[in-house]
């Protein structure tokens, strides 16, 4: 999943440097729970759990772009990811 990467490539403003550091963090989770909640089963409970937290994760990252007055094709993306997880978490 490139969203953690486009997010760490990102260009910040100056002054926004605590957004940068969450939204790194909300993607790495992001794509990292969405692996392991894989590994576990999507259909066991543990799994679904994992991907629930990517979810949020997701959401994280969304509010940030959305703080920042990104590009609205990049938070479409976001909203197209958070929407596949959804349907992983049941």
């Amino acid at each position: 999943m490139a969203v953690n990467r486009t997010v760490a490539t990102m260009r910040w403003p100056t002054g926004r440097s605590h957004l940068k550091d969450q939204a790194i963090r909300a993607a790495d989770s992001m794509v990292l729970n969405i692996a392991e909640g894989w590994e576990r089963g999507r259909n066991t409970r543990a799994g679904r759990n994992h991907f629930r937290i990517a979810k949020g994760s997701a959401g994280e990252v969304f509010a940030v772009l959305d703080i920042l007055d990104t590009k609205p094709e990049a938070r479409a993306h976001l909203q197209r990811i958070g929407s596949m997880i959804h349907g992983l978490s049941g």
